[in-house]
């Protein structure tokens, strides 16, 4: 049984259109480098064919990924969560308690993080650390560098 992920709409969408632009521009790009390959003469002696060809099965795996995320994908409606714990979707300011640093980051899906956004995986060590606990909560999360205490200041959608 896969996990069931959960999507922002804006996430949602990003992936349908990755997911039609590499069944569509993609497999043309791919089926014209296999053509292109092909003229070139003997297919048993051809590198670059070889090299098409593999292209083609990583292509077409990429694509079964991104459709079997999707089957599991789910549309969080924002308007109707809960802003007193830290779920799914929540955006949550914190503290460093040690260094009095503040910091607001967005849980979402593994697809959709990106930290230059301010967006973390939901499966990350801090959003882990995070979710399920309320404003004025104080938690002790495990990162990379060693324990690090967080205040939650804010929770918002």
């Amino acid at each position: 049984m896969t996990d069931v992920t959960y999507y922002t709409n804006d996430g949602l969408e990003k992936l349908k259109q990755e997911i039609h632009y590499l069944k569509t521009t993609g497999r043309q790009l791919i089926s014209k480098a296999i053509a292109e390959a092909r003229d070139k003469g003997d297919l048993s002696e051809n590198a670059e064919y070889d090299a098409a060809k593999e292209a083609q099965g990583l292509h077409e795996a990429k694509i079964a990924k991104l459709e079997a995320t999707l089957s599991t994908a789910r549309l969080i409606d924002e308007s109707k969560l809960d802003t007193s714990k830290v779920l799914a979707l929540s955006i949550v300011k914190i503290k460093n308690v040690k260094n009095g640093a503040t910091m607001t980051y967005q849980l979402v899906a593994e697809s959709e993080a990106d930290l230059k956004t301010g967006k973390i995986s939901v499966k990350s060590p801090i959003a882990q650390g995070l979710l399920g606990k309320s404003v004025g909560d104080k938690t002790e999360i495990q990162v990379p560098a060693g324990k690090i205490e967080f205040e939650i200041l804010e929770i918002s959608r």
